[in-house]
């Protein structure tokens, strides 16, 4: 197959080129040329997607077997490359994400859950569910042949652009006591970048799909020991309880990565209805797999530049001193109501 790859060299991108050309495909890739890693044997192609003419210019008259776009800011890219791509392929993926959906999002939600605004037609970038919502209306409106929008969860593997799965390998790989936010048997719903690209590669899905394992693909325990056991870490992990964590206002799945609580407004993020993905052919590969690829790639590669879009980072030492004061203090309060009961 002739396959359009509409960025290529970040994540997701990047691990569906790889994938494609160890299939044996032939792979054409349309970015900036500024950043990224490029794929040796695709074919490399350049042009700033909020350009049109430029565009245009990069996509020649050539027609490809299928496209694959991973556009995350401006909508308005995605439509001009959805319209420009009508009647050149039969077949135009949108990794899209689970963000579009209303907050909080629902445990069990599907893919007919409440969805935020989107304009297709937008230049603005800076929310992110907005802007892959318009994403989404642009291509389902623009493009004349097969359309799968894939609403991503949780991505990690290697290649991760935010930093989540690094964060956990970088700190237990420091060792010492590591604050570990429970409980340990908290099920955990992601999906690896290369799993998306098997995926699509192999089923051409056609529809909208919730891009995710199955809850409880792993636990917070397992995925914090297989780190351990990955970086070598003599690292003690201390688990701390939902309620300590809120009492040291350190954030879940932002300033503690892939985490969140099992209740509140946060739950829904590890508990999406997948069911749809899963019977067009979603299958995920064993989380320790993941774990050690992205441990491979992160110490061969470093870390990339994060996107600007995506809020706030990991935890700093301020917020593990926090969450150890908050720890101190609960440990000391059990103590205490201990003794006076004695």
């Amino acid at each position: 197959m002739r396959l359009l790859v509409l960025g290529g060299t970040h994540h997701v991108g990047r691990a569906f080129v790889e994938a494609a050309l160890a299939r044996g495909e032939e792979v054409t890739t349309v970015t900036r040329g500024v950043s990224g890693t490029p794929v040796e044997g695709a074919e490399a192609r350049h042009a700033d997607r909020l350009d049109p003419r430029a565009l245009r210019t990069a996509l020649g008259d050539d027609e490809w077997d299928a496209v694959f776009d991973t556009w995350s800011a401006e909508p308005v890219a995605v439509q001009t490359s959805a319209r420009l791509l009508s009647g050149r392929a039969p077949h135009y993926t949108y990794v899209s994400s689970c963000s579009v959906y209303t907050w909080p999002i629902a445990v069990g939600s599907d893919e007919g859950a409440p969805v935020v605004e989107g304009d297709p037609s937008s230049t603005d970038g800076s929310d992110y569910a907005a802007a892959k919502r318009g994403g989404e209306l642009a291509a389902l409106a623009e493009f004349d042949g097969d359309v799968a929008i894939a609403r991503a969860g949780l991505i990690l593997g290697p290649y991760e652009m935010v930093g989540r799965m690094p964060f956990w390998l970088k700190r237990i790989a420091a060792g010492g006591r590591v604050p570990a936010p429970g409980p340990y048997d908290r099920p955990l719903q992601y999906v690896d970048c290369r799993d998306i690209a098997d995926w699509v590669l192999g089923s051409r899905p056609v529809g909208t799909f919730n891009m995710v394992s199955e809850p409880g693909h792993t636990t917070i325990g397992a995925l914090l020991d297989e780190v351990r056991a990955v970086t070598a870490s003599d690292a003690e992990l201390v688990w701390l309880d939902p309620e300590t964590v809120e009492a040291a206002g350190v954030q879940p799945w932002t300033e503690l990565p892939i985490w969140v609580p099992p209740t509140g407004e946060l739950a829904g993020l590890h508990a999406l209805d997948t069911s749809a993905a899963a019977a067009a052919g979603l299958r995920c590969r064993p989380m320790p797999e993941t774990v050690a690829d992205t441990w491979a790639w992160l110490e061969r590669e470093g870390l990339p530049e994060r996107p600007t879009n995506r809020g706030g980072g990991p935890m700093d030492a301020a917020a593990e001193a926090r969450l150890w004061a908050a720890h101190d203090a609960a440990t000391t309060t059990t103590t205490t109501a201990t003794t006076t009961t004695t």
